[in-house]
């Protein structure tokens, strides 16, 4: 039986992309047990996000993607705590918008597992949001993480650079809605779903893109 648990905590800041700037307000995700921990988008205020690890290891800074709001406070909590910064390659352009100076120190790959507290997560490549997006799946923990791929009511937005519509939804199709139904769904903004709550949409979603 895991001691593993999932830890929520909510960031403010702002999301930054061709030219425009929105306040948001963004889920900041914590796994594992009283000594170990990953941090899922470390997003806006490392000193928030170190508070709730306390004196825990943390392994790694998990981003699901290279939006500014999920990456802003990554290089500040990997400098406090040693960890190191995991993206997909794919996202390399729009993590370089955001830290021109400062690499990521290794590479997400689709079908990777990560262990942390006994407890894999295991990435799968999602794009379409951005081209780098992924999410995490822990069945033990009933539950993916799906940074902004898939939200309670449907896809991640497509409307800017980096993003396309058709491929995130095939996304979802082909990597997330054959989970099993009860597995909770613990996104980027905004409050958790479950894949079986979000499967009847997706022929909407599809029709919408065409």
């Amino acid at each position: 039986m895991t001691t593993a648990r999932i830890e929520h905590l909510v960031t403010s800041g702002t999301f930054s992309l061709d030219g425009g700037t929105w306040d948001v307000d963004n889920n900041v995700w914590i796994v594992g047990d009283d000594t170990e921990a990953v941090v899922i988008d470390a997003a806006h205020d490392a000193d928030a996000i170190a508070e709730a690890l306390g004196t825990r290891t943390l392994r790694a800074i998990i981003c699901t993607h290279a939006h500014n709001d999920h990456i802003d406070a990554a290089p500040a909590l990997a400098a406090r705590t040693g960890a190191p910064i995991l993206l997909h390659p794919d996202d390399l352009p729009l993590w370089k918008q955001t830290h021109p100076d400062r690499l990521p120190d290794g590479e997400l790959s689709d079908g990777e597992k990560l262990t942390v507290a006994g407890v894999e997560l295991t990435v799968l490549h999602t794009p379409g949001h951005a081209p780098g997006a992924v999410c995490l799946y822990a069945p033990e923990l009933d539950t993916v993480f799906t940074g902004d791929t898939l939200f309670q009511g449907g896809p991640g937005a497509t409307g800017r650079s980096f993003s396309h519509f058709p491929t995130i939804v095939e996304s979802i199709r082909t990597r997330l809605l054959d989970l099993p139904a009860d597995t909770v769904v613990r996104t980027g903004h905004g409050d958790t779903t479950t894949v079986g709550a979000e499967a009847p949409n997706l022929q909407e979603w599809i029709d919408r893109g065409h």
